[in-house]
């Protein structure tokens, strides 16, 4: 199963339990349901933190409290008559971010099957209105959920740029310092000794060892 079907068929589910809640006795305490879902996220990502929260594991369970929270208090403030009905947008584009793009379709077309079918039969369309105007925020949220997955392959590319730039500077270093360096100590050491043709010679052997170890070196860096 590809992970865009598994993290949609999750997705769902958890819109489903927060639309089915609202049949539950236990809604009553909707408040103290969501003040519940907040302290057990907030203490799971501080014992988690410790671990690699870019990881789409963690990605997944952000999204998923995400929307729980998001969706009861929506739903426990009026459902499409809420004045946080806007959160939605949120949602949808936080989705698509957070997951792959195409996230944000799954998630406004389940959001709309479960508004529609929670109001009551014979509805206006004034209060149809906010339903349906999520589908046309759909399209900004996949543009910018892949706009987002851009960015971050063209960041992970220019930190491998980054890591291959300073491994030949590290290989550069570590030319200079063993090879020429060591030519260098033999020229010095001739001059210092000079008696005649013996040193000259010395001299010329590692300048032209040099000269060939630094064409090398050239050559192999382009």
């Amino acid at each position: 199963m590809s992970p865009e079907i598994f993290h949609s068929i999750i997705l769902i589910l958890t819109i489903a339990f927060s639309f089915l809640l609202i049949k539950t006795p236990f809604y009553q305490y909707d408040l103290q349901i969501t003040a519940f879902i907040f302290i057990i996220y907030f203490l799971l990502k501080k014992f988690l933190s410790k671990y690699q929260t870019t990881n789409i594991k963690y990605r997944l369970f952000d999204s998923v409290i995400f929307t729980l929270l998001i969706l009861n208090i929506i739903n426990s403030t009026g459902a499409t008559k809420s004045p946080l009905f806007f959160l939605n947008y949120f949602l949808i584009f936080a989705l698509s971010l957070l997951l792959e793009p195409i996230i944000s379709i799954t998630t406004t077309l389940t959001l709309v099957i479960f508004y529609l079918l929670s109001l009551p039969q014979d509805q206006s369309l004034k209060e149809l209105l906010p339903i349906f105007s999520l589908p046309f925020l759909t399209p900004f949220a996949l543009f910018f959920g892949q706009e987002h997955i851009k960015n971050t392959k063209l960041k992970a590319q220019s930190s491998k740029l980054k890591n291959i730039i300073a491994k030949n500077q590290e290989e550069s270093f570590l030319f200079l310092s063993l090879i020429v360096k060591n030519h260098l100590k033999n020229i010095k050491k001739a001059v210092e000794n000079f008696m005649g043709d013996h040193e000259l010679d010395i001299i010329k052997k590692n300048t032209s060892r040099m000269e060939h170890l630094i064409d090398k070196f050239e050559k192999s860096s382009k």
